[in-house]
C-alpha cells in the first residue's frame, strides 16, 4: 500500500514539474480577455478570448455596464473582441496575476461606436497600469477619425516589477458625461527584449533600457507585407506592417524579397526578437550607384515631443557575403546615429540576423514632432556597392520621468472633416448583406482617401490641439494602421486578410517605376535569394 502511495506521489510530482517546465519553456503566459461578453469566443485567429468579469476589482456592477455595438464597421472582420463592450461610468480596476519581475505585453482593444445611449464623443477617460499612466483624457473616438480607422489598438510593454498582481485602471475624466470603455485586453508574458541603446547625438554614450516602460508606436516589415499576429515568432501576438507609407520623399527604393529556399540562421539571435518573414525582405537604396550616393532614403514618423524614443533596426544581409561589399550611414532627425554599419561586419555572413538600438530625444520645437529616419551610402572605406539595406523598423516611446507615456489626442484634418462632410456615413443597417463586399470595397476606398487627406497634414504641419481641452493620448500613426490604408483594422487574421489593393498598387508603382519587378526581373543565387539589379558598382 505504502509502496503504491509513493509511486502516486511521484507520478504526481513529476506530472507538477512537467506542467511548469512546460509553461516556462513554452509559449509565454498570457491573458486575452473580451471585455464585457458573457461567455467569451474565438476570433478569426481561431484564438480564444475569456470574459472580464472574474479581473474585475470592488463593486463593479455599480460602475460598470456591459454593451453590444449597434453596428459592425466592415473593417472588422471578426466579432470577438470589438462588438462587445464594457463601460465605466466611474474609477474601476482590474486586477490580474503576472509572474514577478517578468516584462508584459499589454494590449487595449478599442471600438469607437455606439453603445446603448452613450454618446461616444462623450468618451474621455484615462488609463493607468501599475502606476505607469498609458493613456489620458483619451478619446479613442476623435483618435479613430483622424487616423482613418475603425478601430485602435494600443501595446505597451510594462517594466518588471516585484509584485504577483498587476493593477489596471480605467478612470472617466471630469468632463460632463464622460465615460471609459474597452473591448479587449491582452496580458502577454514577454521575454526580456530590452537592454541599452546608443545615444544619438552624444558619442560613445549609451541609453539604459531595461526597466523601462514603452509604448509600441511602430513595427514595420520593411520592403515586405503584412505579418499578423498568428504568425509572430515567440508567440508574442506582434502585427508587423508594410513600411511603403513611411517612405518620404521621391525615392522608393527597391524591395528585396529571399525566395524560400534562403536559410535565415538565427545563431546567437533569440528568434522572439524578430519573425524570419521580416528578415526575407528588405528596402535598399536601389541600382544606380552614381545616383544612391546623392541620394537619402527617407522613413517619416508622426511623434510626440518631450519623450526619448527607441528605434530598432533588423537587419539581414540577403545578397552579399563579404564585409566592405555594402556599407551605409544612418540618421536620426538630422543627427548621426551610426557611421559605416556593414551588415555582414556585424554577423559574420549573409543569412544571419541582427538588430542595433538607437536612442534620441525628441523636443518641443516647432516641426519637432515627428521623426525622421535616413540612410545613405558610404564611400569612406571604398566600398564595393554604394546601397543601403534594412529588414525591420520598430519605434518605442519611453516613458518620462513622471511614469507618464500619455500624449495629445490627434485632431482630424479640415481635409478629412470636408471630406467626411461632403460624403457622410450611412447606417450600417441600411446596407443590405448581400452588398457586403461592396460595402467593405466602398469603406477600404474612403479610409484610403482619407488616410491620404490625413497625412497630407500630419506630416507637412505640426500637431494641433482640441481648443478647451487638454488631451494626452499619441496622435502618432498607429501601429495599427491596417484599416487606414486597408479597408481592414488593425490585428486580423493573414488566413482571411487579403493583401490590400492600396498596398498592392503602391507596391506595383514602385516596381513599375524603379523596373525592378524581382520575381519576374531579378536574379537568384545559389541560396535562393532573389535581388534586384543592384550590382553596379560606384556607377561602373
Amino acid at each position: 500500500m505504502y509502496t503504491n502511495n509513493h509511486i502516486l506521489l511521484s507520478l504526481f510530482c513529476l506530472s507538477i514539474l512537467f506542467h511548469v517546465n512546460h509553461v516556462v519553456g513554452g509559449k509565454p503566459e498570457s491573458l486575452v480577455l473580451t471585455c464585457g461578453s458573457k461567455d467569451g469566443g474565438k476570433d478569426v485567429d481561431g484564438r480564444l478570448w475569456e470574459p472580464d468579469t472574474k479581473y474585475l476589482s470592488g463593486d463593479f456592477a455599480k460602475n460598470s455596464i456591459t454593451s453590444t455595438a449597434s453596428y459592425q464597421d466592415p473593417s472588422i472582420l471578426s466579432p470577438v473582441p470589438y462588438m462587445d463592450a464594457r463601460i465605466f461610468t466611474s474609477e474601476v480596476s482590474y486586477t490580474f496575476p503576472i509572474k514577478s519581475n517578468t516584462r508584459y505585453w499589454v494590449r487595449f482593444h478599442f471600438y469607437p461606436s455606439v453603445y446603448t445611449n452613450l454618446n461616444i464623443d462623450d468618451s474621455y477617460f484615462s488609463v493607468i497600469a501599475g502606476g505607469v499612466t498609458l493613456l489620458k483624457n483619451f478619446s479613442a473616438s476623435i483618435t479613430a477619425q483622424a487616423l482613418t480607422q475603425g478601430y485602435l489598438v494600443r501595446e505597451y510593454s510594462l517594466a518588471p516589477v516585484d509584485s504577483p498582481v498587476l493593477n489596471i485602471t480605467f478612470k472617466p475624466s471630469d468632463r460632463q458625461n464622460a465615460f471609459a470603455f474597452i473591448n479587449g485586453i491582452e496580458l502577454i508574458a514577454m521575454p526580456d527584449m530590452f537592454d541599452s541603446a546608443l545615444m544619438v547625438g552624444f558619442s560613445d554614450q549609451s541609453f539604459d533600457t531595461k526597466m523601462a516602460h514603452a509604448q509600441t508606436l511602430y513595427r514595420l516589415n520593411v520592403g515586405g507585407q503584412y505579418i499578423g499576429p498568428s504568425k509572430d515568432s515567440g508567440g508574442l501576438g506582434r502585427a508587423w506592417y508594410d513600411d511603403l507609407p513611411y517612405v518620404f520623399g521621391g525615392s522608393l527604393g527597391v524591395n528585396l524579397l529571399a525566395t524560400d529556399k534562403f536559410h535565415v540562421q538565427y545563431k546567437d539571435l533569440p528568434e522572439y526578437i524578430a519573425p524570419v518573414d521580416v528578415y526575407k525582405t528588405a528596402r535598399a537604396t536601389g541600382p544606380n550607384s552614381n545616383l544612391n550616393i546623392k541620394t537619402n532614403m527617407t522613413w517619416l514618423f508622426q511623434v510626440d515631443a518631450n519623450f526619448t524614443y527607441i528605434v530598432r533596426l533588423h537587419f539581414c544581409e540577403l545578397q552579399l557575403s563579404k564585409i566592405n561589399q555594402r556599407v551605409f550611414n544612418i540618421y536620426i532627425n538630422n543627427q548621426t546615429a551610426q557611421s559605416e554599419l556593414d551588415i555582414i561586419a556585424l554577423t559574420g555572413e549573409k543569412g544571419v540576423p541582427t538588430y542595433k538600438d538607437y536612442a534620441v530625444f525628441v523636443n518641443e520645437r516647432e516641426g519637432d514632432e515627428k521623426m525622421q529616419l535616413q540612410m545613405s551610402p558610404s564611400d569612406a572605406s571604398k566600398p564595393e556597392f554604394l546601397d543601403t539595406q534594412v529588414n525591420g523598423i520598430e519605434i518605442f516611446k519611453v516613458s518620462d520621468g513622471s511614469k507618464n507615456l500619455a500624449g495629445p489626442n490627434p485632431v482630424p484634418s479640415d481635409m478629412l472633416l470636408k471630406y467626411e462632410h461632403d460624403n457622410p456615413k450611412k447606417d450600417f443597417d441600411d446596407y443590405n448583406k448581400s452588398n457586403a463586399g461592396v460595402i467593405g470595397g466602398a469603406a477600404g476606398g474612403a479610409a484610403a482617401f482619407g488616410l491620404v487627406c490625413a497625412l497630407c497634414v500630419a506630416v507637412y504641419q505640426r500637431k494641433k490641439r482640441v481648443p478647451g481641452t487638454e488631451s494626452h493620448t499619441s496622435s502618432w500613426l498607429p501601429v495599427y494602421d491596417g484599416s487606414s490604408r486597408h479597408g481592414h483594422g488593425g490585428s486580423q487574421s493573414e488566413g482571411s486578410r487579403t493583401t490590400s489593393e492600396v498596398a498592392n498598387h503602391n507596391n506595383n508603382m514602385a516596381i513599375h517605376y524603379n523596373n525592378l519587378g524581382l520575381e519576374a526581373n531579378g536574379e537568384s543565387d545559389d541560396s535562393g535569394a532573389i535581388f534586384s539589379q543592384i550590382v553596379n558598382p560606384k556607377g561602373r
